[in-house]
């Protein structure tokens, strides 16, 4: 006895934890990483276009190709007959005055001013368009409203400025953008009072918690320190003549490294906002006793660390998918009794609804919840939707459309407004500077809107998870979704039934065999 006693007192037990720790460690358990292989892809990307950005700038920054790239440049001209003379080499266009062809006309600092205002603008908008839609509860239904109404006309106007100064491609282009936003726009008009209730009610939820919008503007201070070097890379490429298109697949290339890497940026805030506003809807408000410590530090941590990885790989196919998935809706919606036209967008409609499956916006709160991989996560969310009936509401609901509508007009308005001041400047360059400052427009102020869309993806993933939180959060909200649930599931149901009708009517008829 007396010898247990002495072991018990050489060895001493350790402390209890305390209380408080206890909870945070049950609040928020240890995560491991995923998708780490697309972590590293795009580290990795980063850094190779980084360094493709600083060398495409500095090749033309305050001297004429500093690193001599340009003789790479005719490695495409025609081969020269062995024998035949050295031709001489083309006079210069008799339209450029002797001051235009000078080593300082086509250098990087001669368009990275545009890029820096095509930056504030866009900074400028994102800030406005999130202040006048979460800084008073009805704002959203207004700015959004202004959105839907005023992009076809916007595009409209782009396109005669662009037939103005006789580019015609882009003319045309603009002018088909304009005409299928209206068409689509006309064939989902019934669904946008539903479509402004979940609006308005996702930017009451955003405006209860001022935190998350510093986290957005945070954000975007973020992208614009990137945008300075993609810009400086760009603006070397627009300063340096590559013949047969060269500029423009350069262009291309680093707009789709500046599109990967904005998407990224964009899902972690959806990520960060997605998991505060369900912890709040699982709680019953930020002040509740049972809400976890420090939860808007502990939604970035997991974002920029063990969740990372999956937001880089949906980040590659969501957004294309997303949008092919509207377009081909709104078209189904619309055909009527055309059962040739019918069969064939039903076979797109099947294609697209398979990659939703595995890539959706859904996960990403899935993602900040459970801290899955992205495709775990987008199946769990879609196929709890299945299971609850809620895709039906999810699939009426253009919400998202509404915020891209959004994000769109913020891209063209600074791409306008750099767009017509390069053409006073250096009129051949406009559409290029221009068209990537429109990119650069769309990814700002996407990193506001996307905390409105968090908002929206969070409600539906608690409404199918657990109604009830619905009903503690606003109970006038619950009872509108369960009545437009309810009418869904009904319409959906009688053309099902009608399809089917419609088929077997087509059956030859067996009655007097």
């Amino acid at each position: 006895m007396s010898t247990s006693s002495s072991e018990e007192s050489a060895n001493p037990s350790p402390p209890a934890q305390p209380a408080a720790a206890a909870a945070a460690a049950a609040a928020w358990p240890r995560r491991r990483c995923h998708d780490v292989f697309w972590l590293l892809v795009f580290l990795l990307h980063l850094l190779v276009f980084g360094g493709a950005f600083a060398v495409c700038g500095l090749n033309r920054f305050g001297q004429a190709d500093r690193f001599n790239i340009d003789r790479f440049t005719n490695l495409t001209a025609a081969p020269r007959v062995a024998g035949s003379p050295e031709p001489a080499p083309a006079p210069p266009p008799p339209s450029l005055a002797a001051e235009e062809i000078t080593p300082t006309s086509e250098l990087t600092e001669s368009y990275w001013p545009y890029y820096g205002a095509a930056g504030a603008v866009g900074a400028v908008l994102a800030w406005a368009w999130l202040a006048a839609a979460a800084g008073r509860k009805d704002g959203g239904r207004v700015v959004m409203r202004a959105a839907v109404h005023s992009l076809t006309a916007y595009l409209a106007v782009v396109s005669v400025l662009c037939f103005w100064g006789k580019h015609f491609f882009w003319g045309v282009a603009f002018a088909v953008g304009a005409a299928l936003h209206f068409l689509y726009v006309m064939s989902v008009l019934d669904r946008f009072p539903f479509t402004m209730l979940v609006l308005q009610k996702a930017v009451r939820m955003v405006w209860e918690l001022p935190d998350v919008i510093r986290i957005a503007y945070a954000f975007v201070l973020v992208m614009l320190c990137w945008m300075a070097l993609w810009s400086f890379g760009v603006s070397g490429i627009v300063a340096f003549h590559i013949p047969n298109g060269g500029q423009w697949w350069a262009l291309l290339i680093f707009s789709v490294s500046l599109f990967w890497t904005g998407a990224v940026l964009s899902n972690t805030v959806h990520v960060i906002v997605s998991g505060m506003v369900f912890l709040v809807l699982i709680h019953g408000g930020q002040a509740a006793a049972s809400m976890p410590p420090k939860p808007l530090l502990k939604s970035l941590q997991y974002a920029v660390t063990t969740s990372f990885g999956s937001i880089c790989y949906g980040s590659l196919f969501t957004a294309a998918i997303r949008t092919m998935r509207w377009e081909i809706r709104g078209i189904r919606s619309k055909i009527g009794n055309n059962e040739c036209l019918l069969c064939c967008v039903d076979f797109l409609f099947h294609i697209v609804e398979t990659l939703v499956r595995f890539f959706n916006k859904y996960a990403y709160v899935q993602i900040a919840v459970n801290g899955q991989s992205f495709n775990r996560s987008a199946r769990d969310a879609w196929e709890l939707f299945q299971s609850t009936g809620i895709e039906a509401l999810v699939a009426y609901d253009c919400s998202g459309a509404v915020l891209l509508m959004s994000t769109i007009l913020g891209g063209l308005i600074t791409g306008t407004c750099t767009g017509v001041w390069t053409y006073f400047k250096q009129s051949d360059k406009a559409i290029m500077v221009g068209s990537t400052s429109m990119l650069m427009g769309m990814i700002l102020v996407g990193l506001t809107v996307v905390v409105v869309e968090s908002a929206v993806t969070s409600i539906y993933i608690c409404y199918a998870e657990d109604p009830l939180l619905i009903q503690r959060w606003d109970p006038e909200f619950f009872d509108q979704m369960s009545e437009a649930l309810h009418q869904r599931l009904q319409y959906r149901s009688s053309r099902a039934r009608q399809i089917l009708n419609s088929r077997l009517d087509q059956l030859p008829n067996t009655s007097s065999i």
